[in-house]
């Protein structure tokens, strides 16, 4: 038991774990890891088993585990970790006879007592082929209020972006979704968040399922939304992020009792135009310069359109090694290395094959020929559409253009879009407004972008237009 320090070695990069081995009274092993690099901390390893003097940490999360031999000393685990088909030599010292865990802040995390209810639900969908488990939050009457007459509240169903999320969409210590639910539920509106498929109390396999299985689930979750005695089914809303921004039109299309939508950081354009700029933007945040990247852009927009249209994946990988055989032409080396990694044969092998394996993965593929206007050209509910100006996973300006413009073309007239000035991709205002900096923040959701969903809510379901 203690803390263990190592280090993973890929490409080149060193990327530090640090392992935090615990024993409980009787003797039973637990284990967590932080990725410092990644802002990563308190990550639950899901077993840990000891055979003599072999340790393994298995995290099903993430299909990764660690398997290691303790040397004579106990100080020292020798081993490798595994993570999806690859492996990797690591080598752990123990720094810390106790364990220490490094604490993160986040003061915008709702802590109880709350001024309202807030009950662990549980349900089914219609096949019961998948049971949901969530939190749903719902305002108390007020002081004096009449308890013998039913109070119905406004309700907005969350949904989570791309990845297996739970129900707060936490990552790196934050919860934006317990944020939202907890400012929107103390300003009167009752509000579902739900694990994903194969995350907390929800079943269901999320490796084979494709966004319009994740609608699906929606859809279920919207069903018994609408069983809820406190809530007003003729003020029913949905609100996604990211991947959920894509989810929340199609599932508004196919169900006419949906009275608005909000889009946090939802798709407006093509996929494959929107991970083209991703791919840029996210490089520029690591230093690869502007000019390279420019260069670099033909290469991912040719591998994609070359690999979707190949079926057979063997087939696929040449095409695509002779694809980029072609772009290194007149390329120097230092721009091939510093866009795609790329120094030899091997890692040019290797390129290619990482191309055609994500492409050729269900939920990916689906995802990347996935075309949001078709959705919001016909959507007729009301949209409230934001934006982190830094936003570099989905670019804001070209993302909310798209989003009033096919808005606009199906003639949808209650709608709103706007940047949230400074903040990034999880509506946190930024510095360095990179990927890594998600986890160093101490803010976790912009309060003026709260401020406005609420009043934005409100005005909504007070309309008649709408």
């Amino acid at each position: 038991t203690g803390n263990w320090e190592g280090k993973l070695t890929l490409q080149g990069n060193f990327i530090p774990l640090v392992f935090h081995i615990s024993a409980d009274s009787t003797g039973k092993l637990s284990a967590t890891f932080d990725s410092p690099r990644q802002q990563a901390f308190n990550l639950p390893f899901n077993e840990v088993i000891l055979r003599d003097d072999s340790l393994e940490l298995r995290m099903n999360k993430i299909k990764g585990k660690f398997i290691g031999k303790l040397d004579g000393t106990h100080k020292i685990l020798a081993g490798t970790w595994y993570q999806g088909q690859g492996s990797l030599q690591l080598n752990m010292i123990k720094v810390s006879d106790v364990v220490t865990i490094k604490e993160q802040k986040r003061p915008q995390t709702p802590k109880p007592p709350f001024p309202y209810l807030s009950e662990d639900v549980e349900y089914d969908n219609a096949d019961k082929s998948i049971h949901f488990g969530g939190t749903f939050t719902v305002p108390l009457p007020e002081a004096g209020a009449d308890t013998q007459k039913a109070r119905v509240y406004p309700a907005v169903l969350m949904i989570t972006g791309s990845g297996k999320q739970d129900r707060d969409e936490t990552i790196f210590g934050h919860k934006p979704f317990a944020v939202i639910a907890d400012y929107l539920t103390r300003k009167g509106i009752a509000v579902l968040r739900v694990d994903d498929r194969d995350m907390g109390k929800t079943t269901g396999n999320f490796n084979i399922a494709t966004t319009a299985d994740f609608a699906k689930d929606v859809e279920a979750s919207l069903d018994y939304l609408k069983t809820r005695k406190e809530v007003d089914i003729h003020n029913l809303g949905l609100m996604g992020h990211s991947e959920g921004g894509m989810i929340a039109p199609m599932v508004a299309l196919n169900r006419p009792e949906v009275k608005f939508i909000i889009l946090l950081a939802g798709p407006g354009v093509k996929i494959k135009d929107l991970m083209e700029q991703q791919n840029i933007d996210v490089a520029a945040t690591q230093g690869v310069s502007k000019e390279e990247l420019e260069k670099f852009r033909p290469l991912y927009r040719k591998l994609v359109s070359t690999i979707l249209a190949e079926k057979d994946s063997a087939k696929a990988k040449e095409k695509a090694v002779t694809v980029i055989k072609k772009w290194e032409k007149n390329k120097t080396p230092s721009l091939i290395k510093n866009t795609t990694g790329i120094s030899d044969e091997r890692s040019l092998e290797a390129f290619a094959r990482s191309f055609v394996i994500e492409l050729n993965q269900p939920w990916f593929n689906y995802f990347i020929q996935f075309d949001p206007t078709y959705y919001l050209t016909r959507i007729k509910c009301a949209v409230l559409a934001l934006n982190g100006e830094k936003d570099i996973q989905v670019s804001a300006k070209p993302n909310l253009e798209g989003i009033r413009y096919a808005l606009g073309k199906g003639r949808n007239k209650h709608f709103e879009t706007a940047e949230i000035t400074g903040a990034n991709h999880l509506f946190q205002h930024c510095q360095k407004c990179s990927v890594d900096e998600y986890g160093e923040l101490e803010e976790t959701f912009a309060p003026e972008a709260l401020e406005m969903i609420g009043a934005w809510i409100t005005k909504t379901v007070h309309s008649s237009t709408y």
